[in-house]
């Protein structure tokens, strides 16, 4: 770099070759501390908001504050997506996480609608709905405990599939399930492809799911052809379907991609994320009597004509959404993102050199008790009214 470029780098050390700060990063999330591995970084450099190290095989720089955030996401010529290579990998290399910015926001574009869209998320409402009950009425006739997290990784996984799916038979359910947890195992692993790492093992996982994936849409693709309709539409139909302004649509790589992509970030933080709003409430009995109250009254207002929840329904939940918030702000499931430096850049007065990954640690924003007053405390009644500044909920 140079001796006057590297005298404008953020503090930090780069730890052993090779391994780099992975180690101390490792630990300290297999401890249950995560909060240590930044807290090493302040208590020996300061309160700088921004640090060097080397993490996952690349030199980077870890920034903490909401400030900081707000400048590298928000600058889209400067900052492009940087996830690790192991990530790229399994996730796919055209999924969003490794895609250039213009392509990015196209097929950003293009899956809005089949994914989010109005029309969608009312075709998922039923069977999330009619899932969720029979889970609940399943583990309460169980007569004994019940292994909670387990439980929901098993519902949400079964719901996720029949988004993505419709009616997938359960050979296919349990093949997807299988090869989704080996190559979940793997995703923030270092790359190292050899036995016994977990890496390895993830990347065969990928091209298992791969396979189930290409398998449904070639039966898919050869029903269409025939003009035979399998009845309901699900995710995978509806990106079938989609098609930009000029009428160019999604190859397969790219919807066997999405659909990966989406079911690691879905699977994953909805069964955590139920789970511990759900310890909250328990721990906070007058929270759940609010939440139980608003849940009563929404029942008590469907006409009896209506079977089930709508949308309707779901946008009255807004004690339910303060639950949800604090609970994304406290557990922190995507607690970091990351992205790489097109060209030599400064954030809160240090240098980023064109090329050096950067880590957004959202953790250590959404635990700051400058931007949230009392942070370790579950407090869903600090976001009533409340819209978050840029950069301060991520």
């Amino acid at each position: 770099l140079g001796s006057a470029r590297r005298a404008r780098l953020p503090p930090g050390e780069m730890g052993w070759p090779l391994v780099g700060g992975m180690w101390a990063f490792l630990r300290a999330f297999k401890s249950g501390k995560p909060d240590a591995f930044i807290a090493s970084f302040v208590r020996r450099f300061g309160r700088t908001g921004v640090y060097r190290s080397f993490m996952f095989s690349s030199p980077t720089v870890l920034v903490t504050t909401a400030e900081g955030c707000k400048q590298v996401l928000m600058d889209d010529d400067a900052f492009v997506t940087g996830w690790p290579k192991a990530t790229v990998a399994l996730v796919g290399p055209r999924s969003f996480v490794a895609m250039p910015y213009d392509e990015h926001r196209r097929i950003r574009k293009l899956t809005a609608a089949p994914i989010n869209g109005f029309d969608a998320l009312t075709g998922y409402l039923p069977f999330i709905d009619r899932t969720v009950t029979s889970s609940l009425r399943a583990w309460a006739d169980h007569g004994g405990s019940v292994e909670f997290l387990t439980e929901l990784r098993r519902m949400t996984f079964k719901i996720i599939v029949q988004i993505f799916l419709g009616g997938a038979d359960q050979a296919t359910t349990r093949a997807l399930e299988r090869s989704y947890t080996e190559l979940n195992y793997g995703m923030r692993a270092m790359a190292i492809n050899l036995p016994g790492f977990a890496y390895r093992g993830a990347l065969r996982a990928r091209r298992r799911l791969v396979a189930v994936l290409q398998g449904v849409l070639d039966e898919r693709r050869a029903a269409r052809a025939k003009g035979v309709s399998g009845g309901g539409v699900d995710m995978m139909d509806r990106l079938i379907e989609a098609q930009d302004e000029r009428g160019r649509r999604l190859d397969d790589d790219e919807i066997i991609d999405v659909l990966v992509m989406y079911l690691n970030a879905g699977h994953e933080s909805s069964g955590h994320i139920t789970m511990w709003a759900t310890v909250f409430l328990q721990e906070n009995p007058d929270m759940f009597a609010r939440a139980k109250a608003e849940q009563e009254a929404i029942m008590r207002s469907i006409p009896s004509s209506q079977r089930g929840l709508t949308l309707r329904d779901f946008r009255k939940m807004e004690y339910l959404s303060q639950v949800i918030d604090e609970t994304l702000r406290l557990v922190n499931i995507s607690f970091v993102s990351f992205r790489q430096a097109t060209r030599d850049v400064f954030v809160n007065g240090y240098l980023i050199p064109k090329g050096w990954k950067v880590q957004l640690w959202y953790r250590s924003v959404h635990m700051d008790p400058q931007v949230y007053p009392d942070p370790t405390k579950f407090d869903p009644s600090r976001w009533e009214g409340h819209s978050p500044r840029a950069g301060t909920f991520l």
